[in-house]
């Protein structure tokens, strides 16, 4: 993600950076989805979000030469993962109480539902 803002990449380089944004964006949906899964809180969906951003800050060193440690680049790591697994999170759990509250709540939106009146 940090290739996004600066230097200019050509072929096989610019593919792998693709490459590793899109495995980040699909772990945090998926690290969301888990937790929803499990029931557990959204605490801990931030705190899954801000360990993958750790790992993503590392592979962004290791494979392209970034900053080892830069918090500016580590933040926007963190807003974009936290995003998706926000997104993750919240789809999965719409979905849980749709349909194992099917007596009690409507789905209004991918991300949303309400009580059934």
């Amino acid at each position: 993600m940090q290739g996004l803002f600066f230097e200019s990449d050509t072929g096989v380089r610019s593919i792998i950076r693709f490459l590793v944004m899109l495995i980040g964006f699909w772990t945090a949906w998926r690290s969301g989805k888990a937790a929803a899964e499990n029931w557990s809180d959204y605490p801990i969906v931030i705190a899954y979000t801000v360990l993958l951003a750790a790992a993503m800050q590392f592979l962004h060193h290791a494979l392209f030469d970034g900053p080892v440690i830069s918090v500016f680049y580590y933040v926007i790591d963190l807003v974009l993962l936290l995003i998706f697994s926000t997104a993750g999170y919240r789809y999965r759990r719409t979905n849980q109480m749709v349909n194992n509250y099917y007596w009690l709540y409507e789905k209004t939106s991918a991300f949303s539902w309400k009580a059934k009146h």
